[in-house]
């Protein structure tokens, strides 16, 4: 579905990524970790078409990405990116306007779960309350592939490990393919099906996480240590 040859992505005289070579296939639940600064959101924002690359190809099913890429892919930024002004069920109502693919059943069922006031002003929320909303609007699409730029920031520790597993129940991985930045690796690692490894720009790693337990006999958390290290 995914597929990066030779990807370099500079900005001036930074090199965000260096020569990356990547195929991702739907159906799978996919982590991209790394350390600050390493590559993971300048990946998904080449992957959505918000960014180009320096140098190499993206192709998305083939198709090579532009920022026409958005009818087949919905991204969640790590930055707050609506209308403050909306409430929580106008914002519903206005991604339902620009995407063909948005299902609102499906948007109010997300909402319900997440415990969002659908009257609430969006200015008038916690940075929690906004994360939710956002992977609401995210969700909430029938795109084939799902980026999800730290999802989880901002939320309350004790919901957050009810929420990624809820999430699960609102991904459809015979039809989407997930791929999620995080740093909150401990919550997530329980509904990941591979992890890739990013480094200064380089993928170091990825893996199969049933693999990897086996052959390591560690938690996702052990293994990036040893490779940071």
């Amino acid at each position: 579905m995914i597929k990066l040859t030779n990807v370099t992505k500079k900005y001036g005289t930074k090199l965000a990524l260096n020569q990356v070579n990547l195929e991702l296939t739907k159906g799978k639940l996919i982590g991209l970790v790394g350390e600050n600064g390493s590559g993971k959101s300048t990946t998904l924002k080449l992957i959505a078409g918000l960014s180009h690359p320096t140098s190499g190809d993206i192709t998305v099913n083939g198709e090579k990405v532009s920022r026409n890429i958005a009818s087949s892919v919905a991204y969640l930024s790590e930055l707050d990116a609506y209308y403050r002004f909306f409430n929580v069920e106008q914002a519903i109502e206005f991604h339902a306007s620009q995407f063909p693919d948005f299902d609102m059943e499906k948007a109010y069922n997300i909402m319900t779960f997440m415990k969002l006031d659908p009257k609430k002003k969006l200015k008038h929320l916690s940075k929690g309350n906004r994360g939710r909303v956002k992977i609401v609007l995210a969700l909430a699409r029938k795109a084939p592939i799902v980026l999800m730029d730290e999802p989880f920031s901002g939320l309350d520790p004790m919901v957050r490990n009810s929420i990624v597993k809820g999430l699960i129940s609102f991904v459809d991985l015979e039809h989407q393919l997930i791929l999620i930045t995080t740093h909150e690796i401990r919550e997530i690692e329980t509904i990941l099906d591979e992890v890739i490894a990013i480094k200064e720009g380089n993928i170091v790693a990825h893996r199969n996480v049933d693999d990897l337990r086996k052959e390591t006999q560690k938690s996702i958390v052990d293994w990036m240590t040893d490779i940071y290290e």
